[in-house]
């Protein structure tokens, strides 16, 4: 069963069960003589808002997160603490202070949570019924996920044995890659081949249509980890490790009990899907807002601009080729801050402090961060978003992917106008500032939220007040 598949059933599974429920406590209050009117539309009308009412809250819970080995008993919790959480709420929306605190146990009021037992009941029967149905179909081998274990000794003999005994975990091992780079040899363990060496993992997963990725390496292979990583960028495997037992009693990961063997996903999405929705949504409110903004507060930027073309004449804007989501290069727009073409003898190099190709103006426009602002018509194609990595230009990241080993990650998203590392770092200058911008870019990548990226455009604008940039 696809992702998408699985989504659509659960999203018509609790169309159906969220109207049942709410239908049935109509009729048991109408029974009781709680409902004052009768009325089939007025009814269908006050289910269906109550219906997206609980779609709002299971969307923001995660409820449509798809796990992909999720179990039942997880799936009933879930939507018991989801459904507690809305009845709370629907009980304290609809709070009378005068009338309820007179008469605290009203039995009308009582029957809120006849309609709390109904939605657990109802939503968590047609869940549990799904999950049920597609463990049927992965134990029948429908719908398993093309799988390759990292590594070759026996920590991923005893995966590859434990995931053959589960197949409800949804794997189906294809074949092993061997830790060592150029390994040549044809071994086999139980008539599963070792497909390649370590450093043709990249390419043997995109020919072989590779969806997960689980990793049994050696204790202390911690460059092999990042080797593994780094290829599997710009894939769509996922990444799940074995962990190491002294890590694990150091309690410096997390883990997930699959069938009494623990594995980690590694940089799972955080984000929900609804999330990326409303992200893109409010990257385009806030850029029309901002866009209008801009030309109203013109007469304190144009002076900069005029004086930009005194002191050094050429185009007001400039374009550059840089690189976007998942390897993409588009042109981004700023305002010329230097000289015109200022890399013509130096070639692409990062700006310095005092740097002589920036006159004075050019300084105090990026002093404020003025120069960025045409970037708005970049997040309106698209290309951006409000809050991300900045994007980099392709001889840099070609540069930086092979002196940083993670540094792909930060193309999984979209580029940013600003982004975590803007606010808590500085300027690249040299490729230890990259480093340590990238930290800030992970930090981001890997707990990115609608709340995080309103922190960050609060302290964005603190920056351009106070003049921090450079």
């Amino acid at each position: 069963m696809s992702k998408s598949l699985e989504r659509f059933l659960l999203i018509i599974l609790d169309f159906i069960f969220i109207h049942l429920a709410f239908f049935i406590w109509i009729k048991w209050r109408w029974a009781m003589g709680f409902f004052a009117t009768t009325s089939s539309s007025q009814m269908f009308i006050l289910s269906m808002i109550v219906y997206f009412y609980w779609v709002m809250l299971f969307l923001f819970y995660g409820l449509y997160h798809i796990w992909y080995t999720r179990s039942r008993v997880d799936e009933f919790l879930s939507v018991l603490k989801v459904a507690s959480i809305g009845i709370f709420l629907i009980f304290l929306i609809t709070f009378d202070l005068e009338k309820d605190v007179k008469h605290p146990l009203q039995t009308s009021r009582m029957m809120i949570f006849a309609y709390w037992f109904l939605m657990v009941l109802l939503v968590s029967s047609g869940r549990v019924a799904l999950r049920s149905l597609h463990r049927k179909l992965l134990e029948k081998g429908i719908g398993r996920r093309k799988a390759f274990i990292v590594g070759w000794g026996q920590k991923a003999k005893a995966l590859f044995d434990m995931v053959q005994d589960s197949p409800a975990l949804g794997y189906h091992v294809v074949g092993f890659v061997h830790h060592e780079d150029n390994y040549a040899r044809r071994d086999q363990y139980k008539g599963v081949p070792v497909r390649c060496a370590l450093n043709r993992l990249s390419q043997t997963v995109q020919r072989m249509n590779i969806q997960e990725i689980l990793i049994a390496l050696p204790r202390r292979s911690e460059k092999r980890l990042e080797e593994v990583i780094s290829q599997c960028d710009g894939t769509s495997a996922g990444l799940k490790i074995v962990p190491d037992h002294y890590s694990m009693l150091l309690g410096q990961v997390r883990t997930n009990q699959l069938y009494g063997f623990p594995l980690i996903e590694i940089f799972p999405e955080l984000m929900e899907p609804w999330e990326y929705v409303v992200k893109r949504g409010l990257d385009i409110m806030i850029s029309l807002a901002a866009f209008v903004l801009f030309f109203v507060l013109s007469l304190l930027w144009a002076p900069l601009v005029i004086a930009l073309q005194l002191s050094a004449p050429g185009p007001v804007f400039y374009a550059q080729k840089r690189v976007g989501k998942n390897g993409k290069i588009f042109r981004i727009y700023k305002f010329r801050t230097m000289i015109k073409d200022a890399e013509r003898q130096s070639g692409p190099v990062w700006a310095s402090d005092n740097d002589p190709r920036i006159p004075k103006a050019g300084k105090i426009m990026r002093k404020f961060r003025i120069d960025e602002m045409p970037q708005i018509v970049n997040i309106l194609d698209g290309d951006m978003s409000i809050v991300g990595p900045r994007p980099e230009r392709p001889h840099f990241v070609n540069i930086l992917r092979k002196e940083i080993p993670l540094y792909s990650r930060r193309l999984r998203i979209r580029p940013g106008l600003t982004g975590w590392a803007q606010v808590k770092g500085d300027y690249d200058q040299t490729i230890d500032d990259v480093k340590k911008k990238l930290e800030f870019d992970l930090f981001y990548i890997e707990n990115m939220s609608l709340r995080m990226d309103f922190k960050i455009m609060v302290n964005t604008v603190l920056v351009m007040l106070k003049g921090k940039g450079k």
